[in-house]
């Protein structure tokens, strides 16, 4: 099944990366499902909790990177979103910090997710360049939950490494960064992100805020699906809080209460009715 010819951002497109996302929650049966269902020959890299698939056929290269370890759970994304100190918006430091540079004096990241994309970046950086350099092809990257937020941040550092990133699908993808960060996103991968959200999935609102009083903020390229009433946090917190304690359990009701919606079959089917 070959990537579709469709304009950037179609429905069509869409799907067929939602498929590759989907599969990335396989590990040993992974490559040979790549293989049978989209023709790419996939490689799994793992490395503690971050997994990306890099895959490939003689026309494209498709980077997909896994969300949670389970794809019909949220188990363990509450300390992501709302407990955890990593929630805090940071400058990246190190070679990442290089990379993001370029981003702006004022841009600031999740820290949770830049730690968790650099714990994998060496061998996923190695594999995209043996892939590119046995042949030039298009790099398509695509995400779903936590796994669309390294996504994301991944094609930035991609593109600062000299791999012109053909286009970003995510799915269900929470906010990296704050509005600043946003914007440079949109100014130097703006046409090329595409950020897939059911109506009803609360995960892209989150983390509204951070622990600091810094709002996080979206690339603003949406593609909604879905019907329905928009999906909303705690009604009593307002934009610009921060989170209270006492605020926490609240958003986290309202994330369970609409979970189904976040998960990549339901994605999968509401992409497959075009």
């Amino acid at each position: 099944m070959p990537i579709p010819e469709c304009p950037p951002g179609d429905t069509r497109l869409a799907y067929y990366f939602a498929q590759a996302v989907d599969l990335a929650y396989y590990n040993d049966d992974g490559p040979a499902k790549f293989r049978d269902q989209l023709g790419l020959e996939a490689k799994l890299i793992s490395v503690g909790n971050t997994q990306v698939y890099v895959a490939g056929d003689d026309a494209n290269i498709v980077c997909a990177f896994r969300g949670s370890e389970s794809p019909t759970s949220i188990d363990g994304l509450k300390d992501w979103f709302l407990t955890n100190a990593n929630n805090l918006l940071v400058l990246p430091e190190g070679r990442a910090g290089t990379d993001f540079a370029a981003a702006g004096v004022g841009a600031r990241f999740h820290r949770g997710f830049l730690e968790a994309l650099e714990s994998v970046w060496a061998p996923f950086l190695a594999a995209v360049e043996a892939a590119y350099t046995q042949k030039e092809r298009p790099i398509w990257i695509c995400g779903h939950s936590l796994g669309g937020a390294l996504a994301l941040l991944a094609a930035w550092r991609l593109e600062r490494a000299g791999f012109p990133v053909h286009q970003v699908y995510t799915f269900g993808a929470p906010m990296i960064g704050n509005a600043a960060a946003a914007a440079a996103f949109e100014k130097n991968l703006g046409g090329r992100v595409f950020r897939v959200i059911d109506i009803k999935d609360v995960v892209p609102k989150l983390p509204t805020i951070s622990l600091t009083s810094n709002l996080y903020e979206h690339c603003p390229k949406e593609l909604t699906v879905g019907q329905g009433t928009p999906a909303a946090l705690a009604a009593d917190l307002a934009p610009g809080d921060t989170i209270a304690p006492e605020a926490a359990p609240g958003v986290w009701a309202a994330v369970l209460g609409q979970i189904e919606a976040h998960f990549m079959n339901n994605y999968l089917s509401r992409l497959s009715q075009g």
